[in-house]
């Protein structure tokens, strides 16, 4: 990586003052083609400077960038496309041409040729990577345009789209702040401290921006003159290759990638400098106990973790030293954060006192479900939202989280709506009915197990499960684990009662999910 700082990918690197004007070229082009305040760009792209040019040039106008999983089915993509009520879309010309027969009508498409790196790490055909003939090319685009005046005074929130228990994500819309307020600043300053975010740093962006963790961690690193490498797709000795070559000082990383990195053989992790790294942060997924430690001893007491969710911010936070005098927290109240656990009555539990976990950060500005108003009263409690989990504080304020209320699985990161599954493999014919839920995975926290009980008579088998949801849904969302029950156990109201089925697989964990 050049000196300067910027973001590198793959062999193109463009520095800050470059990309911001890039930015402000974005925002003109992004004004001609009618895009104005309120409306929004969806970005269909891996991570890639496009990514931060078209995130960057909406929110100078402030417009509102939705980025969008490109792992998804043209269906799926099209759902967020509708929902979010998208004016524009900019996605790579290889994800553009398997998603442009579900494309809304009227949409204006602008098409970014697929890098080589990314096409390497994710094997894609030479001929899929160019623009299109009639695609309008983004580079070429905005670069007819003269740069509209003004920086982002902010990274932009973006419109951004999260979980849900009826298998359709929500799109979490932040209302605009003000920058002048003190106690934003003051509970943005923490936030960005929590999630491993400071002026001047050498980062590794390893997860896909459109992650909320992701895009909100590159986005304000970029906006405050940081030093960017993209990491085309996670690969463990790649990034420690990486950390050396660009003597990296922060990362931003989920437990999945710890696993992978402690399974390189003691002499690949030795061939690597890693003594830059200043700051590593995690969060998304429960981290094993004995892989943190593993990776304190590694890399040294740098280790920090947060706890959050894209309603409410990062809330909880604590170091290494913290974790290792309170093992298994997730952390403790930031500047701003207010944390509560409530019991059955609705009543605020004490320390040690297991309930649901509500929190906010008082200082963000508040948030609503794009198009759902009705939504938030699903998720919210004296001001206060929860993810759907349950646990205690202790007598110091340390969260500890012990189950989930809802049944959304997370998977190295990734939200997976167990329901959206479940409606996919009822339309597979032989199946009476089906439950769908996470199990103990060492290397991703979680994978996907799907019991089916099949119609009398039917044969069904394994690979014709695993098929169905692969050829209906994105391939993440596949089971890794399938068994057939002739019968599901249920409760007295016919409804499946899926803790038997799901707890006999977390019962050698310790925990209950």
């Amino acid at each position: 990586m050049s000196e300067q700082a910027g973001v590198l990918s793959g062999e193109d690197f463009v520095s800050t003052e470059r990309l911001m004007g890039r930015s402000a070229q974005a925002a003109a082009a992004l004004a001609q083609a009618g895009v104005g305040a309120g409306d929004v760009v969806a970005i269909l792209l891996r991570n890639d400077i496009p990514f931060f040019e078209a995130a960057f040039g909406a929110g100078l106008l402030g417009a509102i960038p939705v980025p969008i999983n490109w792992h998804g089915s043209a269906d799926e993509v099209r759902y967020v496309l509708d929902d979010s009520r998208a004016k524009l879309l900019v996605a790579h010309a290889d994800l553009l041409a398997g998603v442009r027969d579900a494309l809304p009508a009227g949409l204006a498409v602008r098409s970014v040729p697929t890098p080589a790196a990314i096409a390497d790490a994710y094997r894609v055909a030479p001929d899929a990577c160019p623009v299109a003939g009639d695609d309008v090319a983004w580079a070429e685009w905005i670069e007819r345009h003269e740069a509209r005046p003004g920086t982002p005074a902010a990274a932009p929130w973006g419109l951004l789209y999260t979980s849900g228990t009826t298998g359709r994500p929500k799109g979490v819309r932040r209302a605009a702040g003000d920058p002048g307020d003190p106690a934003q600043a003051r509970t943005l300053a923490a936030l960005l401290a929590a999630i491993g975010v400071e002026a001047g740093m050498r980062t590794v962006v390893t997860g896909p921006m459109y992650h909320t963790a992701p895009f909100t961690y590159g986005l304000q690193v970029a906006r405050l003159g940081g030093s960017i490498v993209l990491q085309p797709r996670f690969d463990a000795e790649q990034l420690l290759a990486l950390i050396e070559r660009h003597a990296i000082t922060h990362l931003h990383m989920v437990p999945t990638m710890f696993v992978r990195l402690l399974a390189l053989d003691a002499a690949t992790r030795a061939r690597y400098d890693t003594s830059s790294l200043r700051v590593v942060t995690h969060a998304a997924a429960p981290c094993p106990p004995d892989v943190k430690r593993a990776m304190i001893e590694w890399w040294g007491p740098i280790v920090g973790e947060y706890y959050g969710g894209t309603e409410s911010g990062a809330v909880v936070a604590c170091d290494s030293e913290q974790w290792l005098a309170h093992p298994g927290t997730v952390g403790k109240p930031i500047e701003g954060a207010i944390v509560r656990v409530y019991g059955e009555d609705g009543c605020v539990l004490g320390p040690g006192e297991i309930g649901d976990v509500y929190m906010r950060l008082t200082g963000l500005p508040d948030f609503e479900f794009h198009g759902r108003p009705e939504a938030k009263a699903e998720i919210e409690r004296d001001g206060l939202v929860t993810c759907g989990d349950v646990g205690y504080q202790d007598e110091e304020g340390f969260l500890y989280l012990c189950d989930r209320r809802r049944d959304m699985i997370i998977s190295g990161g990734v939200n997976v709506y167990p329901a959206e599954i479940e409606a996919c493999l009822q339309q597979l014919e032989g199946v009476r009915d089906c439950a769908v839920f996470g199990i103990p995975d060492r290397e991703f926290g979680e994978s996907i197990a799907a019991i089916v009980e099949p119609e009398p008579g039917a044969t069904l088998r394994e690979q014709d499960v695993v098929a169905h949801v692969r050829a209906r849904l994105a391939g993440f969302k596949a089971p890794k684990h399938v068994e057939f029950r002739a019968e599901l156990p249920r409760e007295d109201s016919g409804k499946i009662f899926k803790r038997k089925l799901r707890d006999p697989f977390w019962a050698a964990t310790g925990r209950s999910i």
